[in-house]
């Protein structure tokens, strides 16, 4: 069995880095691998350097990913949040009251957890399983109108509403 200070790498597999401009004697001697003149041949050339174009780390951007300007954000509340409210009738406003949203957010009905009554729900949007769900136990789904006129937010960061 081989211990930890006794591996070496495979005889012959690891070559000596080749020594450039030491002389004549053997490969790499007088220009060095360089060519003959110009800035190439020089050692002031700077990596990434693209002759005075812009290089391509200048050109690519900082900062990564995007932000769909359009995106509607809505906050979930589950149905077992629902249950606990104990109401007959539950929408925005009485989950700002609850503490379970804030005041003017969008809020989107998800379905965790289970209602054991019938219970009037609006929201500004259900999923699937919530809807079924609340529908299933004997209640009804309304859904409340988003507060923008074509159903998305106004773009952010446009240059001509920013005016």
């Amino acid at each position: 069995m081989r211990k930890l200070h006794d591996l070496a790498p495979t005889p012959g597999s690891r070559r000596p880095k080749r020594r450039v401009g030491r002389g004549i004697g053997g490969k790499g001697g007088k220009t060095a691998g360089r060519g003959t003149k110009g800035q190439g041949a020089r050692d002031t050339v700077p990596a990434g350097f693209e002759g005075g174009q812009l290089p391509l780390m200048q050109r690519v951007p900082k900062l990564r990913g995007f932000k769909n300007p359009f995106r509607i954000e809505y906050t979930p509340v589950n149905l077992d949040a629902l249950a606990g409210l104990g109401a007959e009738e539950v929408g925005p406003e009485q989950l700002v009251e609850a503490g379970l949203v804030r005041k003017g957010a969008l809020v989107k009905v998800l379905g965790r957890g289970q209602l054991g009554r019938a219970v009037r729900v609006r929201a500004h949007a259900f999923s699937a399983s919530a809807e079924a769900a609340i529908t299933s136990a004997g209640g009804s789904v309304e859904r409340v109108a988003l507060p923008y006129a074509s159903g998305r937010p106004p773009a952010r960061g446009n240059a001509l509403t920013n005016r």
